[in-house]
């Protein structure tokens, strides 16, 4: 009799873990009657989607030699297209890894323009001379010969050092303004994807910290402390921005000089606001001056309250 209840239990178990099974709960809870997406949750996100279209443009060029006009060509919302882009020489591992990058972003910009609208692409400037002039201005001196982002994959990946960083910073700066529950779903997981770049570069170039880079005489570790330094000058508001390689005091828990990921005291992600990023992405150290990445200014409503400014 025993025996039998025992069965009849298994049997039973056994058929509740099939149901279970068989229909899953997948789909995600959201608040009811709550507002998905609030009117300023756009213009914190439209800032962002300057930063991704920067990224889209110049991880598109360099691995497949053209851009979203022949990619995604309606994203753009009619923009100007960029200045300077090209096919980077890049070898196959690199480029794999660029490639992915690039189509990543342009789900990003797909994602936004279906959840919050789309604003119009700005003006980028992607010349080698742009990159020249911003490795020139953190080691403060003209480097000789000029440094070109599209020479090989090791001078890339340095370039790409600049870039998604500042817009992880970004996304975790403007989480706690947004309202809408698709907003903040839409924020996190561009969030996670950022994050996630920008942590492939860090290791890069991490596993590659002590090569010297040619023909200048310093380490791939140099190139990152020289353009977080830079970083954290343009922003204004402290040491937001490390390098792969750092002294103890910044390290995690004050006990690694290893800097894999950039992280604060409590090893949380720095966050930034709107005008710090500003400043750095113009190199201007003023956001009401456009410039480098942006020569007429970003686009949405936050830059262009900026550019009104005196």
């Amino acid at each position: 009799m025993a025996f039998i209840s025992t069965f009849a239990i298994s049997m039973l178990f056994s058929q509740l873990v099939f149901v279970c099974h068989c229909n899953p709960t997948c789909k995600l809870g959201y608040p009811i009657d709550e507002i998905p997406v609030y009117k300023e949750d756009r213009y914190y996100v439209h800032f962002a989607q300057n930063l991704e279209f920067l990224e889209a443009e110049y991880f598109l060029w360099s691995s497949y030699g053209y851009g979203l006009d022949v990619m995604e060509p309606c994203l753009t919302k009619g923009g100007a297209p960029p200045i300077g882009g090209q096919k980077a020489n890049l070898d196959p591992f690199t480029l794999n890894i660029i490639k992915e990058f690039a189509n990543e972003e342009i789900g990003h910009l797909r994602a936004i323009d279906s959840i919050m609208g789309s604003i119009t692409r700005p003006l980028l400037n992607l010349t080698s001379e742009n990159f020249e002039k911003i490795f020139d201005e953190a080691f403060g001196y003209n480097l000789e010969p000029p440094f070109d982002p599209y020479t090989d994959s090791l001078h890339y990946m340095l370039s790409c050092y600049i870039i998604p960083y500042i817009g992880m910073n970004g996304y975790v700066g403007m989480n706690p303004n947004l309202k809408g529950y698709a907003s903040k779903r839409l924020v996190a997981g561009l969030l996670g994807t950022e994050a996630q770049q920008d942590a492939i570069i860090r290791m890069y170039l991490y596993e590659r910290a002590n090569v010297v880079v040619y023909p200048y005489g310093y380490t791939m570790a140099d190139f990152t402390a020289r353009i977080s330094n830079m970083r954290n000058q343009l922003g204004m508001c402290g040491i937001k921005d490390e390098g792969i390689i750092v002294p103890c005091e910044l390290g995690a828990e004050n006990r690694t000089e290893t800097n894999v990921i950039s992280a604060n005291y409590y090893s949380l992600a720095y966050s930034r606001t709107p005008p710090e990023i500003l400043r750095i992405v113009y190199t201007t150290g003023d956001e009401h001056i456009p410039g480098r990445f942006y020569p007429d200014g970003a686009n949405g409503k936050i830059a262009r309250e900026f550019l009104k400014e005196p």
